[in-house]
């Protein structure tokens, strides 16, 4: 066994909360219970461009997935479906080129009924208390004091997103980041702490848009822990390591299997039978061109070729806890001007006076004999452009400064000097 097996395995909870978007994956032989549980009247979702609101989130999964796998060699774990709702909370408000941009990384079109009421459901599904298992999600605005932000633009996160909006006073960057934080970490039962540090929080910082997921299930058929051994893991060529693995070997339990000529693909359900798990494991054990070749319709077509298969299991146990900022991922996706002083946010606030300064995102998921307990949160940190705002800018000088005296039709500087002590 190898290192890129761990890898694999984390790209398997990827695929859960994909599962998750694609609202609880019930049975994989029936691609159309995805669309019934989480669309209302039963109507499946209405295409963006080629692709259903299920298979627009799964391959905005599959492109974060592979922007962070290319330059990280650890363990990843991210929640595309928390990364994609703060964004799609902020893609509510851009306008002009910066919407455009956002609608190509996300595949939403803009004022689309149909994609509201999907996100608008599927929250409901994910709040809907289950007795077998646990999973919940949250959404929330930070506004700075005395900031306004469009009516409208609140009704939408309130109605679709079941987002509220509360004031903080980002002139206090530590007691703002603990309130977010405490938010946070309420929202994910302790598992995600500081989320948000005092220094992302700056004196231009006017919003923060959070959401937060968690999960915990328990295997619909477990591991006996009594048959927990270590076993050799292959970290590297060359190079391997004894981890404890959990091992389910000459059941008679079936499992969703299938396979392709470099990939080997199992479900492991937990309890409810509405959230798997999906191990994808590289024949050749190497992951790398498995990540960089997915794609959702790819995914969809193993899915539904799965069939009830005995299979003999061995998995290791593991813990991951990540934790990332997203900024550079998303640019290189082609979210370009929402980052600089030329987007358009005036959908939020009225005027062209934000943009996205940080997108942070931090996970956590242990994965034992009794099952599985995951937890994510993103922010999206929005400033105010120097020149456009409705808010003022504070110049205090109450400490040592610098001056000069400058002629202005030359640019020649004519004096300078620094004060230490007006009083001296």
């Amino acid at each position: 066994m190898k290192l890129k097996y761990i890898v694999s395995i984390i790209v398997a909870f990827i695929v859960i909360s994909a599962a998750v978007f694609v609202a609880l994956l019930q049975n994989q032989s029936d691609s159309d219970m995805i669309d019934e549980d989480i669309t209302p009247d039963d109507e499946k979702p209405d295409p963006v461009g080629d692709l259903t609101f299920p298979d627009a989130v799964n391959a905005f999964a599959f492109d974060i997935f592979r922007e962070v796998h290319e330059v990280n060699e650890d363990n990843l774990f991210i929640s595309p479906y928390s990364i994609f709702t703060a964004l799609a909370m902020t893609y509510e408000g851009a306008r002009g080129e910066t919407a455009d941009e956002m609608a190509n990384v996300l595949s939403v079109e803009q004022d689309n009924e149909s994609f509201h009421s999907y996100m608008k459901n599927l929250y409901e599904v994910l709040n809907t208390k289950n007795a077998e298992y646990n999973i919940s999600t949250a959404n929330a605005l930070w506004v700075k004091e005395n900031f306004q932000l469009l009516e409208a633009y609140l009704t939408i996160i309130q109605e679709y997103y079941g987002g509220d909006a509360t004031e903080v006073d980002y002139s206090n960057p530590v007691e703002s980041a603990a309130i977010i934080n405490q938010w946070v970490e309420n929202q994910t039962n302790g598992l995600i702490k500081d989320l948000i540090t005092a220094d992302a929080i700056s004196p231009l910082t006017a919003l923060i848009l959070t959401n937060a997921i968690y999960f915990k299930g328990i295997w619909e058929t477990q591991f006996d822990p009594v048959n927990t051994t270590n076993r050799t893991f292959e970290v590297s060529s060359g190079t391997s390591i004894e981890a404890p693995t959990m091992n389910l070997v000459g059941t008679e339990d079936v499992f969703y299997y299938t396979e392709t000529d470099d990939l080997q693909i199992l479900e492991l359900p937990y309890t409810g039978d509405n959230i798997s798990m999906i191990i994808l494991l590289p024949k050749n054990n190497d992951l790398s061109p498995i990540i960089d070749t997915i794609e959702s319709d790819m995914f969809s077509e193993w899915i539904g070729s799965m069939v009830e298969t005995n299979v003999d299991i061995h998995l290791p146990k593991f813990k991951v806890e990540t934790s990332y900022s997203l900024s550079d991922y998303l640019i290189e996706l082609g979210m370009n001007i929402p980052f600089t002083s030329s987007a358009d946010f005036s959908g939020i606030t009225g005027g062209r006076d934000l943009f996205i300064s940080k997108v942070i995102h931090k996970a956590f998921i242990d994965v034992n004999e009794e099952g599985t307990e995951a937890a994510a949160a993103t922010a999206v940190i929005m400033e105010l452009t120097v020149n456009g705002g409705s808010s003022r800018i504070v110049f205090d000088c109450d400490h040592p400064f610098m001056y000069l005296i400058q002629h202005k039709q030359t640019g020649t500087i004519l004096f300078m000097g620094s004060i230490n002590d007006p009083l001296a």
